[in-house]
């Protein structure tokens, strides 16, 4: 009698702790064949994919599981081109919203690798030169100017080239990628791998003016920009076809306190920008350092994540991760919340770096010296609950306030809206929340202007703001030819 393997659920292999600190450089290594094979097998193909609903580019994980499990590997790399512009990159750094959904993550607590699989596929196509521009019969003439180069405005970018339209890209900073170029870590994200996707774009046809500004070089505060040269955006709707607004969401919030003014206290951006300029050789050395000092970054997001093993690597002291909302559950109840994003606590790769964090915390001061340097943080403990709208509220604790001696503060709050600057040059009504005004989707109301990702929607994650880019892109072919080839999923 023979008994059957048991296959377990496996996580990509990572570099100790104490040598990825070393480095900027990617430290997670992708899983054997073998391995891969295992993870493939478990997919329980399901007959209602939650995995692929999850997923804002519907990606399809049963589909190409299959395909992988049969060692159909130039298939599955077809089928994941099919929905996704850019899995190298959310094979490395999305938060897997489709592994939630996966039906052995309910019925064993551990569900498919989904991501392990997708990078491998990909590497893979990579590595075999399956991954080549895909280059249109015809060209339709049509021309079609996109402002920013992240995600979205990237994924845009390519589909209209693809169909044929004359493409180009303009953004402010010295290199395209948006944040994933310039915000992204290398650990979590090496910038060779937008270098040669880019590479792929300009051979199908799109165009990038970098260090230019369109419409304002004047942005809000907190918003970087390395424009050499600014252009009117009457210029660009005069000689476009189309526009479509791509600028992200930029403009981050901040902390109205007393001594926020005080020398060490800076935008998360600012360090995170810094250090990738530093990494990539566009200037010696970041202007922003955290070496020998300890650290509060207020924010507990991705973007806090990030700061933690940013100034782990620069040889950071104490870190503490300041975050007002309550402690998340250890685990969640899946019977109320799968398929959905569940709601418990995750501990990144930074996090076990080192930093200690701190929940329903509120930073009500910034301590500074003689020198107008930061000394310390003044904090109060919060009493969290949700009033009849079911909004949460945030209360004062009276006499639980302490102190955090501290020599950098990084702030990590999330970000508003886009550069209200920008939007006020092309003419465009903005919502309540100060983004792109789209009641029909990703028409603004400017004729001709588009607006998608961020800048429409939002701030929220790489995968959506591809998704929202592929979308915007259908729809402007549409609007130029009279229909449209390309797959909609309009939201």
């Amino acid at each position: 009698m023979t008994t059957e393997k048991k296959l377990h659920r496996i996580e990509f292999h990572h570099e100790s702790v104490e040598e990825r600190v070393k480095h900027f450089h990617e430290f997670k290594t992708p899983l054997t064949a073998e391995e891969i094979h295992e993870q493939a097998l478990r997919c329980l193909h399901c007959g209602t994919p939650y995995c692929s609903s999850s997923c804002p580019l519907h990606n399809r994980p049963v589909d190409w599981n299959r395909l992988v499990r049969e060692g159909k590997w130039r298939d599955a790399w077809e089928c994941l081109n099919a929905t996704n512009n850019f899995p190298e990159v959310t094979s490395r750094i999305c938060p897997c919203l489709c592994e939630a959904g996966c039906t052995q993550y309910l019925i064993e607590d551990s569900a498919v690798g989904i991501q392990t699989i997708e990078r491998s596929i990909i590497d893979r196509a990579w590595k075999s030169g399956w991954v080549k521009p895909e280059v249109p019969l015809i060209r339709t003439g049509k021309k079609v100017a996109v402002i920013g180069s992240g995600p979205s405005g990237l994924a845009c970018a390519q589909q209209l080239a693809r169909e044929g339209h004359l493409v180009t890209v303009f953004e402010k900073n010295d290199r395209a990628g948006g944040l994933m170029a310039l915000g992204i870590p290398d650990f979590k994200l090496e910038k060779p791998l937008i270098d040669r996707r880019l590479e792929q774009m300009k051979a199908e046809g799109v165009t990038f003016e970098l260090g230019t500004a369109v419409g304002t070089d004047k942005f809000d505060e907190g918003v970087h920009s390395f424009a050499k040269k600014v252009i009117p955006a009457e210029d660009v709707i005069r000689d476009f076809d189309a526009v479509v607004l791509a600028l992200g969401s930029e403009a981050p919030r901040d902390l109205k306190v007393p001594g926020r003014d005080a020398k060490g206290v800076n935008f998360a951006l600012d360090l995170l920008i810094g250090q990738n300029r530093e990494d990539s050789g566009a200037v010696k050395k970041a202007p922003i350092s955290a070496k020998g000092c300890d650290v509060a970054i207020i924010g507990g997001g991705d973007t806090g994540s990030d700061c933690v093993g940013t100034v782990r690597r620069q040889g950071a002291g104490k870190v503490y991760l300041i975050d007002v909302g309550s402690e998340p559950p250890e685990h969640e109840n899946k019977a109320e919340t799968w398929p959905n994003w569940p709601r418990k606590m995750r501990i990144s790769t930074s996090h076990e770096e080192g930093c200690e964090k701190l929940f329903q915390v509120s930073t009500k001061e910034i301590v500074k010296d003689k020198k107008g340097e930061v000394t310390a943080i003044r904090c109060v403990k919060l009493k969290v609950d949700r009033g009849p709208d079911g909004r949460l509220r945030f209360q004062d604790i009276p006499g639980t306030e302490f102190e955090i001696p501290v020599q950098r503060v990084y702030l990590a709050m999330g970000f508003l809206h886009p550069s209200s600057t920008v939007l006020d040059a092309f003419g465009v009504e903005k919502d309540a929340r100060g983004n792109a005004k789209t009641d029909r989707p990703y028409f603004t109301s400017r004729e001709k202007v588009f607006a998608c990702g961020d800048a429409r929607r939002g701030q929220s994650l790489i995968v959506t703001a591809t998704s929202d880019g592929r979308q915007c892109a259908a729809a402007v072919d549409a609007w130029l030819m009279g229909r449209t080839a390309l797959t909609v999923f309009a939201k």
